[in-house]
């Protein structure tokens, strides 16, 4: 019975459902069994984890990282694996390793590391395949990317991209020359097509979604602000129920109240809390990278010298944390924002994201404030605070 594990005792939230006094049966990598306790007979050999007064979670996706603990993925994507091996500290297991705008040779590379070299004995956050952000940006909305590496789309640089090639998500500004037929192009090879680094118009923002583009890359950064007149991408994401948007919910590149006004408008099912977390994450206020960036970190944010946010610095636990918070929403629904949310929008909604029988065994533990207690990713215990 070494490879089958017995979580009790737990308030469990699958997160459609809450369960008090639940258990889970785990063997190898899969969910087998989900119940109450009184309801539920599990072999009495498995290792067991009381998990009384601890709130059962699926596990964490992160949809947008660009780094952390140091390693910076754009710059040195051989650390991809690295990262992904701490990454359960924070809840997360499943992400998508996020390349800045870079020469596409440093995507290849990045997607050769993911497919190809997974480490024998690694057990940590998968990742799912790459977030490509830029080189089709806006120069008028880089923000914290290279200018000399920002080109036009062309749909025949991207013709071997797929999720099984190593790419799952593609952001770019759906104003620019080409970039419809781009678009078309990605969501034809099953890549998810997310707006963002943009200066469309609400018009230009809709022609992206009619061409398959239906997701937007941290709402309200990096395009825009609404305007009453003038709604550009901002209000073509909040009007269309279809669209959903990834957030960045550290109280700095959002208003909270801004955050409350997303949320009352999409929900659990359009929103999708990210980290956009950069190297520094998990480390000391100092200097770290982002691709060709000296970026400068505080306790609370990370810049450019001119000011420019690069990414942040903010766990995926906390921004969960920060949801409640900023708008008093539940925490089921919190959840979904990291589970059910971004499982679905990989279209991976039948392994990830739930806890329900045959779903991979990707589990978190909280405490009474919602800190990680434990990290279960394919079935094996990765973190235990």
């Amino acid at each position: 019975m070494d490879n089958t594990l017995v979580i009790e005792h737990a308030t469990l939230y699958t997160p459609d459902e809450r369960i008090e006094n639940a258990s889970v049966l785990i063997q190898d990598e899969r969910i087998i069994r989900v119940g109450n306790e009184s309801e539920t007979d599990f072999p009495r050999a498995a290792k067991r984890i009381d998990a009384r007064r601890m709130t059962l979670a699926p596990g964490f996706i992160d949809l947008q990282l660009n780094g952390a603990f140091g390693d910076d993925f754009t710059t040195n994507p051989e650390t991809i694996w690295r990262v992904a091996a701490q990454l359960p500290r924070y809840g997360i297991t499943a992400f998508l390793p996020t390349l800045v705008t870079c020469p596409l040779t440093h995507v290849e590379t990045a997607r050769r590391i993911v497919l190809q070299d997974r480490p024998a004995t690694f057990q940590g956050a998968e990742p799912l395949g790459l977030h490509v952000e830029g080189p089709f940006l806006n120069p008028q909305k880089k923000g914290a990317h290279n200018q000399k590496y920002l080109r036009d789309p062309d749909p025949s640089l991207i013709q071997d991209w797929s999720p099984q090639s190593g790419v799952r998500l593609v952001t770019l500004a759906p104003e620019l020359p080409n970039a419809l037929a781009m678009v078309e192009e990605l969501a034809t090879q099953g890549i998810i097509v997310s707006a963002g680094h943009s200066m469309a118009t609400l018009e230009e923002a809709n022609a992206g979604f009619a061409a398959g583009i239906r997701y937007a890359t941290h709402l309200f950064n990096a395009m825009p602000p609404l305007d009453h007149r003038a709604p550009g991408i901002v209000g073509a994401v909040l009007s269309n129920p279809e669209w959903t948007t990834g957030l960045i919910p550290d109280g700095i590149h959002v208003h909270p109240s801004l955050v409350k006004m997303v949320w009352l408008n999409k929900s659990a099912r359009g929103l999708n809390l990210v980290s956009d977390a950069m190297a520094a994450l998990g480390m000391p206020p100092g200097r770290y990278r982002l691709n060709d960036f000296d970026v400068i970190v505080s306790d609370c944010d990370a810049r450019l010298p001119d000011g420019t946010l690069a990414g942040s610095i903010l766990p995926l636990d906390q921004a969960v944390r920060n949801l409640i918070s900023f708008t008093r929403c539940p925490l089921s629904d919190a959840l979904a924002t990291v589970t059910t949310t971004p499982a679905r929008i990989l279209n991976l909604s039948h392994a990830r994201g739930r806890i329900a029988p045959g779903y991979i065994a990707d589990l978190v533990l909280l405490d009474s404030n919602l800190n990680v207690g434990m990290t279960i990713a394919a079935g094996n215990i990765v973190y235990m605070s």
